[in-house]
């Protein structure tokens, strides 16, 4: 999944961004109540690993 794909499922789902850091963006969900990380890695693709930590941590289902 690629970073915008990410955030177009997040903001669909009521997430959104709050500010921008080092090397991530750092997002908040209201599902969950709580502040995340997501990486900017531009047009490459995010590890599966990576998808899954955003998703437990955001309350989506991705």
């Amino acid at each position: 999944m690629r970073t915008h794909e990410l955030e177009r499922k997040l903001k669909n789902a009521g997430c959104y961004f709050l500010r921008h850091g080092g090397n991530h963006d750092h997002w908040f969900s209201p599902i969950t109540n709580k502040m995340f990380p997501i990486p900017r890695h531009g047009p490459k693709e995010i590890p599966n690993g990576t998808v899954k930590v955003i998703a437990k941590e955001s309350g989506v289902d991705l």
